[in-house]
């Protein structure tokens, strides 16, 4: 399995290990491989009962090819979901008679992210003692991705990791599951700026990484690292599989703000997987709405929501859809993407739009959308969603309305993180694990930093020395 960029030649191919090392590209496009493992009827139908860590490994283990060895990989998988507080790892709900709740928020930090995170700061861990070497983590977080990235990356040896929130814009659960984590290797950055101002430095940042010494790696943990959509699609197949996707149309629908998430899932479609829709389910912050119903992905203001994990007007993996509808046409792509940065507009051909938009629907739900779904779901059925989730059961509602297909909807956080949205729903009734109310009582450490790119890098410079 080789990779190459969005936005580079296609001659220029890359190995796992240094796919999982580099992050970005030195163009500033996005690895992607090459080309897809292909699953047939007949292997999808031995997969439809096998364990969750088993089918990962399966899944797996034609990206990283012999990069990691087998005994190593599976190792790593199966320590990545031992901390799984569900048996199933990734559970289904059965909420309506063809409406299903795929939980993924029982990993140590109740969301999603702790499906590519456990796993991510394991192989980092792994691949960085082979090569004796050390490492700079780097990301930046709407929310669920740094403590999640934290959680994977606290006990390790050989690398610090430097985490970057929009200050006062994620929930305090969110917050505090980050900043009490004291490792001395972990470093939590509140930039004054939105969410998008924080991936702007991250990229920035890998951009021109000279900032560190040769000697050490900057290393991605965002979305934008290809082992993040690696490990999602996993569940994808876990998922559908069990719910019958060999006999019956299947839609997943996913909230979604940098559309790793839903991208995962596209990626599991074009290795076999039947899919018959995905539902990008978004929230005020609807550019990804916009293009999927008029080819108009263009920047807005950034909205602060209820759903802060979605709070996100450019999303990165975004460029990844672009360059499979042009068939890795990396030329094509990168204009499209220099366009974008220089006015904040990207469109299309017909065309392509109209192939993206037989495979994607889309609604943009409000935040009173969102307590509204929160309060009648809780009221008809007794179980409790994030908003994040209402997001995601809203879509479905609003694009399926003839209820043809059967829906899984992607639940990506613990309600407990969101007390706001569940007040607002008038709800009191979310059942907060020991864990997180114990963050309350623990001591935060946190840097504030404006949003300018000397004040981030001189504050990774002069604290790494201190964190290895």
């Amino acid at each position: 399995m080789k990779y190459i960029s969005t936005r580079g030649k296609k001659s220029n191919k890359k190995s796992f290990k240094e796919v999982l090392l580099e992050g970005l590209a030195d163009e500033g496009g996005l690895f992607v491989p090459e080309s897809l493992p292909q699953f047939s009827t007949a292997e999808l139908q031995s997969m439809r009962q096998v364990p969750y860590n088993r089918l990962a490994y399966t899944l797996i283990k034609p990206f990283v090819a012999d990069d990691i060895a087998d005994n190593t990989l599976k190792k790593l998988i199966d320590e990545s979901y031992a901390q799984f507080s569900h048996p199933a790892v990734a559970p289904l709900y059965q909420l309506e008679s063809n409406q299903w709740i795929l939980e993924l928020f029982h990993g140590p930090t109740l969301a999603f992210k702790d499906f590519a995170l456990q796993l991510l700061g394991r192989l980092l861990d792994v691949v960085l003692a082979d090569q004796g070497e050390q490492a700079v983590v780097l990301g930046a977080t709407s929310g669920d991705t740094g403590s999640a990235a934290i959680e994977g990356c606290r006990h390790s040896k050989n690398l610090a990791i430097f985490i970057l929130h929009p200050h006062q814009r994620v929930s305090d659960v969110q917050r505090r599951q980050m900043t009490t984590v004291l490792s001395p290797n972990v470093h939590n950055i509140a930039i004054k700026g939105d969410f998008d101002d924080c991936q702007a430095l991250v990229k920035a940042c890998f951009l021109n990484p000279m900032f560190l010494s040769d000697k050490i790696r900057l290393v991605a943990v965002n979305s934008i690292n290809w082992a993040r959509i690696m490990a999602q699609v996993v569940y994808y197949f876990y998922a559908g599989l069990r719910l019958g996707a060999l006999e019956r149309e299947i839609i997943f629908s996913v909230p979604t703000g940098n559309f790793g998430d839903v991208y995962a899932g596209y990626i599991a479609k074009k290795m076999g997987l039947p899919v018959h829709q995905f539902i990008v389910a978004t929230n005020k912050n609807d550019i990804l709405h916009r293009f999927f119903q008029s080819n108009d992905y263009s920047r807005a203001i950034l909205h602060q929501t209820l759903s802060p994990s979605m709070d996100i007007m450019v999303s990165s993996n975004f460029e990844r859809l672009l360059f499979n509808a042009h068939n890795q046409d990396a030329r094509t792509v990168k204009q499209l993407m220099v366009t974008f940065e220089a006015t904040g507009k990207l469109s299309v051909k017909e065309e392509v739009w109209k192939s993206l938009k037989f495979v994607f629907g889309s609604y943009a739900s409000t935040d009173e959308d969102i307590c509204q779904i929160i309060k009648e779901t809780y009221k008809q059925t007794g179980y409790l969603l994030d908003p994040h989730t209402a997001a995601g059961v809203n879509a479905a509602n609003k694009v399926n309305q003839q209820q043809a297909y059967s829906n899984i909807i992607l639940a990506t956080a613990h309600p407990a993180k969101f007390t706001d949205a569940i007040n607002q729903a008038r709800l009191n009734t979310a059942q907060t694990p020991t864990h997180i109310t114990e963050l309350f009582d623990k001591e935060e450490r946190l840097t504030v930093l404006p949003k300018g790119l000397e004040p981030l890098q001189t504050f990774i410079q002069t604290h790494y020395d201190r964190s290895c």
